[in-house]
């Protein structure tokens, strides 16, 4: 700090005193507001750091030129730093080049696939308006729209959008992205932007600590205080203020955004302040996993919408989740003119559209038409071309006398309940949750591995899996079905969890959860299998190191199934990867059929054009499923095997009829 500002200087002294003072009160909020003003009221009237003064001590930041430090830097008090403003226009390149936006990226569009630089390209005509750079305005203007990139998962969305922003920071040099994830994303995405070498600094709102990679003047100042540990506000403040400098990143998952930006956010300067900059400072905004905010009377879809750039991407291999009135207020986010056109007129129609019957053709083509300009769809055949291969089988599996005793029970509660309690109960009849609902003691019902068939099949599964090599991903929505599955595999094969057993619910740390994924998919490891809480797992991450995938229960919505399937089905995967979906009950049956239903309707809209078969480049056979049902007593539980099922199998099995 020396170089910058001398202790002996009169700048270099009260700027010291100032923020010392605010160190040592800054876990106490009313003590820091007095100390503020009293340290400001000792300050010399003239005492202001213009651009020119900073410039003579300050070095350029990571080889960046001076001009993008040109606002006074009066962020000395960090629990009242003077932003730039709210404005999130940005100005453009200084200088008039020629050629594309990929020369904003030498070498990159060779190693892209073929969907990557369409998305690319895309993603510049929507939001900057071109790909030529003669025609890219100097300054980007208030007419740009948002857009969607629905790629299949596992086809490398994150690494498209980083391209994109490489490309768009290089134009931009000034523009602040703000990227906003499920929170165990986060390091998922910061481990993405060193894998690239994607050279700027990503702030994580969500850590409690800094990275180092914060602006250098508040840096420099924080190395003069020797202990102690900041607030959370001011932490948050200083990445808040070095990203709003502009040619940084900031991440932030979709829970904390909704608390520091969304209405209910404290009344305190500082938290005010917060709150203006995610909303009014972000000049590009996107999205992962954009299908998240869908519900439009969730407080994270109304703080998303009062974001003023209309600069908006949306990353989802899966936008139409379970209605057409949540694929709009989706659209509503990625594009809030969409919203302002007539909604009094769309919005129920949308709305009608779930109330229908049944959706016709010509409703599709005109859904379609509608999508069209805001949408870029990729399928997934990179994976079919790319990938060993994919193979889906429904199990049906018989359910032993006490299960069925318990299924007739619980098939007479109130919905949510009957479905968590059929989906236990099919796992096995001495899960806790089952014993305390419909027993006194635990004793009276069999603990025997084959009184539950699914349990019985997942370590018979496993087991198998293991002698091939390979590792199994399991999914459940319920915690007591993945902790039973955890004891078993402990008491009888005599593995340790964090060693043969891998667990990940919502509850654990992320980076203890970050360590768990990478040991599971380090083929040096032990590990043989892991237990995955679907909501907590199903979602942007890479779990390629199984090659066996179960789901241990059905859900409404296909969209999570098939996001959990393609955490181990993904560009990166070596092997053929086998899902297994396990029925014991007709009330599991009728889940599924409603998810073959919504599925329709979700490729009917999001096709456009693309010929894609959902089984296409799948292998034959199954040898572990064929060894499982040879064994003696063992293939007694077996009611019906259905591989890789068409649209003929699921009709003569369910029932189901597709869209006319």
């Amino acid at each position: 700090m020396s170089a910058w500002f001398p202790r002996g200087s009169s700048d270099g002294n009260v700027l010291y005193i100032v923020i010392s003072l605010l160190w040592f009160a800054s876990s106490h909020v009313i003590m820091c507001i007095v100390l503020i003003h009293a340290a400001l009221s000792l300050m010399p009237s003239f005492f202001t750091l213009s651009y020119h003064h900073l410039m003579q001590h300050v070095p350029t930041w990571e080889g960046r030129d001076k001009r993008y430090y040109r606002d006074e830097f009066q962020g000395s008090n960090f629990s009242n730093i003077q932003f730039d403003g709210t404005d999130s226009s940005i100005p453009g390149s200084t200088s008039c080049m020629k050629g594309t936006v990929w020369d904003l990226v030498p070498g990159v569009k060779e190693d892209m696939y073929s969907h990557q630089r369409e998305g690319f390209e895309f993603m510049w005509r929507n939001i900057a308006g071109d790909t030529k750079l003669e025609k890219l305005k100097q300054t980007l203007a208030d007419d740009a729209r948002g857009c969607i990139i629905s790629h299949a998962p596992g086809t490398g969305k994150t690494r498209l959008t980083i391209v994109f922003l490489q490309s768009f920071l290089k134009l931009y040099p000034a523009c602040s992205p703000l990227i906003i994830v499920p929170k165990g994303m986060l390091l998922t995405w910061e481990a993405e932007f060193k894998k690239w070498n994607f050279n700027v600094a990503f702030h994580n709102l969500n850590k409690k600590e800094l990275s180092g990679k914060e602006h250098t003047v508040a840096i420099e100042v924080l190395e003069e205080i020797e202990s102690g540990v900041l607030s959370q506000d001011c932490i948050r403040l200083l990445k808040l203020y070095s990203w709003e400098r502009g040619g940084s990143v900031l991440g932030v998952s979709y829970k904390l955004f909704e608390k520091l930006a969304g209405q209910r956010n404290g009344k305190s300067l500082q938290h005010k302040k917060i709150r203006e900059v995610l909303l009014q400072r972000p000049t590009l905004l996107v999205l992962d996993e954009g299908h998240t905010p869908r519900n439009n009377n969730s407080l994270i879809w109304k703080a998303l919408t009062k974001v003023s750039t209309q600069r908006r991407i949306i990353l989802s291999g899966t936008p139409f989740q379970n209605s057409f009135m949540e694929l709009f207020n989706t659209l509503c986010v990625v594009n809030p003119k969409f919203a302002d056109q007539d909604n009094s007129v769309r919005g129920p129609r949308w709305k009608n559209l779930d109330n229908s019957s049944g959706i016709n053709r010509g409703t599709m083509l005109g859904m379609r038409a509608v999508l069209e300009p805001y949408i870029h769809v990729h399928k997934g055949t990179v994976l079919e071309e790319k990938l060993p291969g994919l193979r889906h089988t429904l199990v049906f599996l018989h359910p032993t006398k006490s299960q069925q005793l318990l299924l007739e029970k619980a098939c007479k509660e109130e919905m949510f309940k009957m479905i968590r309690m059929v989906s236990l109960v099919s796992v096995h009849p001495s899960i806790r949750a089952v014993v305390k609902e419909y027993f006194t003691r635990r004793e009276e019902i069999a603990t025997d591995i084959d009184a539950g068939v699914k349990a019985w099949f997942l370590l018979k599964l496993v087991r198998f899996a293991d002698a091939l090599g390979e590792r199994v991903l399991i999914f459940s929505q319920f915690l007591d079905s993945l902790i039973f599955i955890k004891e078993q595999l402990e008491s009888i094969y005599s593995w340790n969890e964090g060693r043969e057993v891998v667990y990940i619910d919502g509850q654990v740390d992320e980076k203890k959860r970050q360590e768990s994924i990478y040991r599971f998919n380090d083929e040096t490891s032990e590990a043989k299998v892991l237990l995955a809480s679907e909501r907590a797992c199903s979602e942007g991450i890479n779990l390629t190191g199984a090659s066996r995938v179960v789901l241990l229960d059905t859900m409404w919505n296909p969209s999570v199934e098939k996001q959990a399937i393609c955490r181990a089905y993904r560009l990166g995967q070596k092997r053929v990867v086998y899902v297994y979906r396990l029925f014991t009950s007709g009330i599991e049956v009728g889940q599924y059929k409603q998810q073959h239903l919504k599925e329709r309707i979700s490729q009917g809209l999001f096709s456009l054009g693309e010929e894609h078969s959902e089984y296409a480049g799948a292998v034959a056979e199954d040898k572990v499923l064929d060894a499982m049902r040879s064994l003696e007593n063992f293939d007694q539980i077996f009611e019906k095997i259905i591989s890789q099922p068409k649209e003929s199998d699921l009709i003569k099995t369910f029932g189901m009829e597709g869209q006319k």
